[in-house]
């Protein structure tokens, strides 16, 4: 099961710098190809940039959600759920009797 997770990871991170190298050799094409001024150039990168950061954020967006349901239906609860349960169980040891033993009849 890991190693899906370890796979979804990756393939949000090679996507992400696949984009990137895509979009520089792109504009290099571009400009030799259509005489683009830098200007231009300029513009078309950092659109393609912009491009690029959308789809590494929906990339993110969907990655998290796939963990999220794998690590349900694995039955581990996140981080965020572990620390409420455990700042729980600390206010209830403190309202405890000092005397009594956890599991005990009251």
């Amino acid at each position: 099961m890991f190693e899906i997770l370890e796979k979804a990871a990756m393939t949000a991170l090679g996507a992400a710098a696949i984009t990137q190298k895509k979009g520089e050799e792109l504009v290099k094409e571009m400009r030799s190809r259509y005489k683009m001024s830098e200007e231009e150039g300029r513009a078309f990168l950092d659109r393609i940039q912009e491009l690029a950061k959308a789809g590494r954020e929906r990339t993110t967006e969907a990655a998290e959600v796939e963990i999220k349901g794998a690590l349900e239906r694995m039955g581990m609860v996140t981080r965020e759920d572990f620390d409420k349960l455990e700042h729980r169980v600390r206010v209830l040891e403190a309202i405890a009797p000092a005397d009594e033993e956890p599991g005990t009849e009251c």
